[in-house]
């Protein structure tokens, strides 16, 4: 018995050392190797930040294993690029193998040192193999951007951000009550990780349809393009007043707009026009008893909400469009949510001013207005909007409800009207508005409105 085990035990380690006997090397100077692309490209990378990795995949179509004598880049040490092979962080290595009809992964970050230059410029190096007396190249081209880099910092006196280079946030930037934060045209705010901007005192973000400011994570990789929770948000707080936002793209957040508080004076707290709120994880604009005074706005693909405000308040929304069509998400709640309740202690008066606006997306549900304390008050202007809801409470004074928009292409963020759409030529008439000449007056696209108007934040005529 014992004999016959023994016996067994040799022919199994004999099968397994069959088994795992090399490969045969071929050494043919016919040999090729394919590589999964034919140069490496990174987007802006911002000087002293570092890339995200790009994965260069080394395909051995040979049906015997192949050596490659030499991986290594051409700058060696000096290179700003640096490659990880196997799990190891290098700039060359020697006599690596790779099986027959199998692959290996190099994978490859670029790491940029300032310069003066306000203009992008391009940093380039390349991937050299040799391998049975030859030799390739793949090349790495990376375009660096200088930026003024803002840590954990308390702007505490009146400070002008102009636009000859990107601003980039680490952890935080607060704007110091009583001073004011102006953001010229133009003018890129980019945040690193969850980093916050938040203001206690004014913030006067005013950009044009030419020359849009922008609020978004600083990884511009096509990888992030439309990825949301970047970063946290822009926050207003009690102390803050009198901050506007007009012409900028806010997105790739988890919040993007919280505002905690009414305004502490006759001017709105948070005047939000012309802007484009999207690709937020959580919500677009989030209100605690707060209030928000916004025209001609798109807020689009947000994980919950794209407006949530509670515990009462006021708000005074004309010519904006929300479109709750999650691409990337199974959102389950309304698209615009307002109620006068938070908790038992917390629950206030809730006027809403809502006005040729279109509230629409996937669900039944997507307007609610939702009043829970009976001794608030609701004091409702709810007139000439399209809305999605099953319980049409509002269908008087103009409102439309639950008539497909018809945008022009939803899945490429495209929401402007179609010709056939039953939101044109539907808008009540604002010129009487105090903010008629200032913001009404045109569309998103600076284009004139003509009454009635379109609903929504475009107009067609």
């Amino acid at each position: 018995m014992r004999i016959k085990l023994l016996v067994l035990c040799l022919m199994t380690s004999l099968l397994f050392a069959a088994c795992n006997k090399d490969e045969d090397i071929t050494f043919d100077v016919d040999a090729k190797i394919a590589f999964s692309t034919d140069s490496v490209l990174f987007d802006t990378v911002f000087t002293a930040i570092g890339s995200s990795n790009r994965r260069l995949k080394i395909y051995n179509p040979n049906s015997k294993a192949i050596i490659i004598n030499t991986i290594k880049l051409s700058g060696g040490n000096a290179s700003a690029y640096s490659l990880n092979i196997n799990g190891i962080a290098t700039t060359e290595t020697a006599e690596l193998k790779i099986n027959g009809n199998d692959s290996i992964n190099v994978f490859v970050k670029v790491n940029i040192n300032p310069t003066l230059q306000n203009l992008p410029f391009i940093v380039e190096d390349s991937i050299l193999f040799s391998f049975n007396g030859k030799k390739q190249n793949i090349p790495l081209v990376a375009y660096g951007q200088n930026a003024n880099f803002v840590n954990s910092s308390t702007i505490q006196t009146n400070t002008i951000w102009n636009s000859k280079l990107p601003y980039i946030i680490y952890k935080s930037v607060t704007v110091g009550k009583d001073a004011n934060l102006t953001i010229a045209a133009g003018t890129r705010i980019l945040f690193h990780g969850n980093a916050t901007m938040s203001i206690k005192g004014t913030l006067t973000a005013v950009g044009t349809k030419t020359d849009t400011i922008l609020f978004a994570s600083d990884r511009l990789e096509k990888l992030y393009k439309d990825e949301t929770g970047q970063w946290n948000g822009l926050h207003f707080y009690p102390e803050s007043k009198d901050s506007q936002i007009n012409y900028a793209i806010i997105k790739n957040g988890i919040a993007g707009i919280t505002v905690d508080s009414l305004s502490l004076n006759s001017k709105p707290k948070l005047l939000l026009t012309n802007s484009i709120i999207k690709n937020m994880e959580v919500v677009g604009f989030l209100g605690y008893q707060t209030e928000l005074t916004a025209f001609n706005n798109l807020f689009f693909n947000c994980g919950q909400y794209l407006l949530y405000g509670v515990g009462g308040g006021r708000y005074n929304l004309k010519q904006n469009t929300f479109a709750g069509y999650n691409i990337n998400f199974a959102r389950k709640t309304p698209a615009v949510y307002l109620s006068d309740y938070i908790s038992n202690n917390q629950a206030a008066n809730l006027t809403v001013d809502i006005v040729n606006n279109i509230v629409w997306g996937n669900l039944k549900d997507e307007f609610v207005i939702d009043k829970k304390t009976p001794n608030s008050i609701l004091i409702a202007n709810i007139k000439n909007n399209l809305l999605r809801n099953s319980i049409t409470t509002y269908d008087l004074n103009g409102n439309i409800f639950n008539a497909e928009p018809s945008f022009v292409n939803v899945e490429k963020g495209n929401f402007r009207l179609n010709p056939t759409s039953p939101a044109n030529n539907k808008g009540y008439n604002l010129s009487a508005d105090l903010f008629f000449g200032s913001y009404l007056s045109k569309d998103l696209n600076n284009k004139t409105r003509i009454f009635p108007s379109e609903l929504g934040c475009y107009e067609s005529n």
